[in-house]
């Protein structure tokens, strides 16, 4: 994909939604980062729908760490690894009040240092709480890149690198948002929407489509 390309891929992507949102329900940068903690390798619904009860009565690490690890598990039993999710949920309240005043700090390495949040947990922490320009990649960002040819790489690490490099200035803080929502509503998995796709005029799977190419997803 050129970088006229690129512009325009992004372009069109805000044009259709200027204000995208992480699909994750949440009332303060603490119930984001467990939200996003217990969302690995679980739906954004599933993770919604435990988090509605556990918020209502646990909505700060102390108030969390009260409940012990039963009273987590009770709420968050629907999601995938829940027992490991509830002890890492757990340890990463501990470890804010005693390191950092029961506040999210907004440091990555402060962040990663908790139990349970990778890179990609902190760059939605850092992106959704603190509008910093950072790129989440996940299953979906990692398809989309490569299969559009917007930011190829053999790894997330190489697709979030090639993200920031390629992305224009102006896109950079809602990127990732709108890249996950395109993934997961219209450039899915098994079968891409092509025929609903707003941007098939500058994707590289598309234009092989379109001439005769027959590419792997």
């Amino acid at each position: 994909m050129s970088p006229a390309e690129v512009e325009a891929f992004f372009a069109t992507l805000r044009a259709a939604n200027p204000h995208p949102q992480t699909e994750l329900n949440f009332s303060s940068v603490f119930e984001l980062l467990a939200a996003v903690l217990l969302s690995a390798q679980a739906t954004d619904v599933s993770v919604n729908k435990a988090t509605r009860t556990l918020f209502a009565i646990a909505p700060t690490p102390q108030r969390m760490l009260a409940l012990g690890i039963e009273g987590v598990e009770v709420h968050i039993r629907t999601i995938g690894l829940y027992r490991t999710k509830a002890k890492h949920l757990l340890e990463t309240c501990r470890l804010l009040i005693e390191r950092h005043g029961g506040n999210v700090p907004r440091s990555r390495d402060a962040l990663e240092a908790l139990p349970g949040v990778g890179r990609k947990t902190a760059n939605v922490v850092l992106n959704v709480a603190f509008g910093e320009p950072t790129m989440a990649v996940d299953t979906h960002i990692f398809r989309l890149g490569n299969r559009t040819g917007l930011a190829p790489g053999k790894t997330p690490l190489d697709v979030e690198r090639q993200l920031l490099r390629r992305v224009p200035p102006a896109y950079r803080v809602d990127a990732h948002h709108w890249l996950i929502l395109h993934g997961r509503y219209v450039c899915q998995a098994r079968k891409p929407r092509c025929g609903e796709c707003r941007v098939t005029s500058v994707c590289d799977h598309a234009k092989a489509l379109a001439s005769g190419h027959n590419l792997a997803p």
